[in-house]
């Protein structure tokens, strides 16, 4: 299994991983934003602009990935939900098992649903208050 740091910003990963690229190198794997999700339309000028996702390979087997905060959804960065454990497991059954294990008495973000990027995906906040995100794409198993 894979696992990855995830980030959120309040409307400035792009910056934050634009200057992470200066000092780590190569090219981001993806740089999606807000505007291009479905059902986006109404969102401000600002936000439609925020980072969807943002990944840039940072090792041999690790992506740091980030995404900005909506606050017209009332996402609201605070010291402490600005990293996630991203895990990325090599089965949807797997996905699932860590999912519904690790949120058991937690606060469920989004559920485990195929989502139109194409992954598998689900985040959730544990117990203990600890930031998850389960990932399942078969093209990268």
């Amino acid at each position: 299994m894979k696992v990855n740091p995830y980030l959120n910003f309040d409307g400035n990963a792009e910056e934050a991983f634009n200057f992470y690229k200066s000092v780590f190198g190569g090219e981001f794997t993806a740089n999606l934003k807000m505007s291009g999700a479905p059902g986006m339309d109404g969102l401000s000028k600002e936000e439609r602009n925020r980072t969807m996702h943002i990944g840039l390979p940072i090792g041999k087997d690790t992506i740091l990935m980030a995404s900005d905060t909506m606050p017209s959804m009332g996402h609201i960065l605070r010291k402490g939900n600005n990293n996630y454990i991203s895990l990325h497991p090599e089965s949807r059954e797997e996905a699932d098992r860590l999912f519904n294990g690790l949120s058991k008495e937690g606060e469920i973000e989004m559920p485990m649903e195929d989502q139109f990027w194409g992954d598998y995906f689900g985040s959730f906040i544990d117990k203990f208050g600890v930031n998850w995100m389960i990932n399942y794409n078969e093209q990268y198993t």
